[in-house]
This record gives structure tokens, sequence and C-alpha cells, in this order.
């Protein structure tokens, strides 16, 4: 599970990436530069939310170990 959550960290990286290369930062705002912004939003909000997974999982397998 875990190198899974690893595969889907790097591959959201690599949205936020290619989402970086099509904004234009003359006019962030204009139609393809705000859904390069959202896609770089939400591909954040999953490095946080797999990041925070992947913290859970770990104090999960310390408090068995206990």
């Amino acid at each position: 599970m875990r190198i899974f959550i690893y595969i889907l960290i790097v591959l959201s990286l690599v949205v936020i990436v290619y989402n970086a290369t099509l904004l234009n930062f003359q006019d962030l705002f204009a139609e393809d530069g705000s859904l390069a912004l959202i896609g770089i939003i939400s591909a954040a909000c999953v490095v946080v939310l797999l990041s925070i997974l992947l913290t859970s999982k770990a104090i999960d397998r310390k408090n068995k170990g206990l």
C-alpha cells in the first residue's frame, strides 16, 4: 500500500509540473490559466491528503507494535 501511495504522490507532482507549464503569467485568470490553477491546487491537495494518510499509517503501525 505504501508503494501505491508513493506512486500516486509522484503522479500528482507530475500533474503539478504539467499544469505549471500551461500557466500564462501575463494573464493568470484567462481560460487556460484558471484551469491550470485549479489543476495545480487540486493536485497539491492530493499530495497533502496522501501525506496525511502515510503519517496515520505509520502511527497505526507503531501503536500496534506496542
